[in-house]
């Protein structure tokens, strides 16, 4: 289980990402720091700074809101704040732990994702 921190400013979200080989990749990545745009009234999506790899994930996924995602088309991240259906190309990465925060509010955020402080 990896946990990450995404920081909006002063706010902060928790992250568990999934033990895939896309989770591992985008951990891999870490730290990021990505504007996020929003698309559709649904997600705040950014480019990533390399591919992931998508090994064994399947064709498709449909989203919760929280999750965190890969749109392998575009080669984009795609965190969810509202639920979407089945999309072909879409690889969930992991999922936000407890409230949304500043991803519901509408609009662009700057965001910094890193790994998690230990607990305790």
């Amino acid at each position: 289980m990896t946990r990450i921190q995404l920081s909006f400013g002063s706010e902060r979200l928790v992250a568990i990402l999934d033990d895939s080989a896309a989770g591992r990749a985008f951990a891999g990545l870490l730290p990021l720091e990505l504007d996020l745009t929003d698309y559709n009234a649904t997600e705040k999506v950014s480019q990533l700074p390399a591919r992931l790899d998508t090994t064994g994930a399947p064709a498709a996924c449909a989203a919760r809101a929280g999750d965190l995602t890969y749109y392998a088309p575009w080669g984009n991240l795609a965190i969810f704040y509202r639920d979407f259906p089945s999309a072909r190309g879409l690889v969930r990465l992991g999922t936000i732990e407890g409230g949304l925060g500043p991803l519901a509010r509408s609009g662009a955020l700057h965001v910094r994702i890193e790994a998690a402080p230990a607990e305790g």
